[in-house]
Parts: C-alpha cells; sequence; structure tokens
C-alpha cells in the first residue's frame, strides 16, 4: 500500500466520522421521528402514523394555538396533542365548541359529528393559563387523554413540535 492510498483512506475515515457525528447530533439534539399510538388525534393522526419531530422549533419559534405537539407524559410516555390555549387565556368548551376568551374559535380540522363533555379552564382551578403553561387537547375529543384530564402542562415538558408526517407514504403532510 502506497502513501497516497494511506493517505485518502485516512481522509476518507475522518470524512465518515463526520458525517456519523453531524447525523448523531441532528438525531439528539434537532429532530427525531416519533410514532402515534392511540385515536386521540383522529383525524389529523391515526394510530400508526409516522412523524418528524422537530426538537429546535420552540427554541427559536414561540408555541403557537394550533400547534401538533408532543409531550412527556407519566416518565416514559410522550403524548402528541394540539396546542388550544396559551399564557393569557381563558378556554371554555360548551356544546361541541370552542370557546378562547370568550369568543367561537372556529376548529376545522376536528370532524363534526364529535360529541363531547363541557369544560372550563376554572374546572382545573384557574381564572387564565398562567405563564409557561399550555392547555392542549385531542384531535379527537371523544376519546383523548389531554389537559382535561392532566391539567395545563408547562413549556418544559414540550419536547418539540411536530413538523412532517411521513408515513404512510401517500399522505405525506407538512404541519
Amino acid at each position: 500500500m502506497d502513501w497516497l492510498s494511506v493517505r485518502e483512506l485516512i481522509i476518507d475515515t475522518i470524512k465518515l466520522i463526520i458525517v456519523v457525528f453531524i447525523i448523531l447530533f441532528l438525531l439528539i439534539y434537532v429532530v427525531s421521528i416519533t410514532q402515534v399510538v392511540g385515536n386521540s388525534m383522529n383525524s389529523t393522526l391515526k394510530d400508526g402514523d409516522v412523524l418528524v419531530l422537530s426538537k429546535a422549533h420552540y427554541k427559536i419559534f414561540d408555541i403557537k394555538r394550533g400547534d401538533i405537539i408532543s409531550l412527556d407524559y407519566a416518565d416514559t410516555k410522550y403524548l402528541i396533542k394540539r396546542v388550544i390555549g396559551l399564557p393569557g387565556d381563558d378556554v371554555d368548551i360548551i356544546d361541541n365548541q370552542l370557546y378562547i376568551n370568550n369568543e367561537l374559535y372556529e376548529e376545522d380540522y376536528l370532524d363534526t359529528d364529535l360529541v363531547y363533555d363541557n369544560f372550563s379552564l376554572q374546572d382545573l382551578g384557574y381564572t387564565t393559563i398562567p405563564e409557561d403553561m399550555y392547555l392542549v387537547l385531542g384531535d379527537n375529543r371523544e376519546d383523548s387523554l389531554d389537559s382535561r384530564e392532566i391539567g395545563l402542562i408547562s413549556k418544559d415538558e414540550i419536547n418539540g413540535k411536530i413538523v412532517l408526517r411521513i408515513w404512510p407514504i401517500n399522505k405525506i403532510k407538512f404541519f
């Protein structure tokens, strides 16, 4: 083996190591792949859908109403929900209609035949959502473990924003 071959091998090995470190960095700190488990986000997301989670999104941007997020729940589990209430908001659900700060909020992503219980932020002991806290709900309000049961979530519990559905392949979609 001559010097040029050894040199090329060393350079190629260094390039490969750099690529592996970049990929590991991205997977640990920037994005990850997650999967929908359950029916709480029907009809927007279905059980088994594979999603791309941006872990860095909320380090740059603010959390917005309507964002679909992943959040920590019960040590080893995570939930995928939609952000409904932001800090300072008052939220009520009356006769399957969402009211934010006493104004009707249109939710075109919900199935029209859903029937679910009334809810008030006061049921959780708040008049408005405190700073750095959020109210999250599943799109399938009849079958969703969300803020109505687990309470408001803190910003620290949010893992990131769901930015892309990659499976099933015929339903690829950016969020």
